[in-house]
């Protein structure tokens, strides 16, 4: 009997194409554990925050860094002022990707402000490259079209 059993439970408890759960988990629904937990830091956010206030005023600096940072979170970038000329073509974007290499040597933005700014101009070449092959594709095909009929 308990190898007929077992025989029944191996392999795939459904067929191919057929959910367990058809219908899904609920949206919205949450585990239990973690619909705890929020219970929990609901409860006592007050509190901690409070003690964290406390803490700070009387010096301590980690209790002090974590309100500041809250308040004052740490900036992902900033603006940046460089003189990039008109990009109209490929030499001009040239000349722009010059223009960021000079920035970045004369220390006017961070290595890291001037790939980003690298990278956006790059993305406008591509953006160049794709309309140009656009406009030859159109002219050749135009070219096929007259020389057809």
């Amino acid at each position: 009997m308990a190898e007929s059993t077992a025989e029944q439970q191996r392999g795939r408890p459904f067929q191919p194409g057929q959910s367990g759960n058809p219908s899904g988990r609920p949206k919205g629904s949450r585990h239990e554990a973690l619909a705890a937990l929020d219970a929990i830091g609901t409860e006592n956010a007050a509190d901690v925050l409070r003690k964290v206030v406390e803490m700070a005023k009387e010096g301590d600096m980690r209790a002090a860094e974590i309100l500041v940072k809250r308040v004052w979170p740490e900036r992902k970038g900033r603006p940046i002022n460089v003189a990039l000329p008109p990009m109209q073509n490929a030499a001009d974007l040239v000349k722009a990707i010059g223009a960021v290499v000079e920035a970045v040597a004369a220390g006017d933005i961070s290595p890291e402000e001037g790939q980003a700014l690298s990278g956006i101009i790059e993305t406008h070449r591509r953006a160049y490259e794709t309309e140009e092959l656009e406009r030859r594709m159109a002219a050749i095909e135009a070219g096929q079209a007259g020389g057809s009929a």
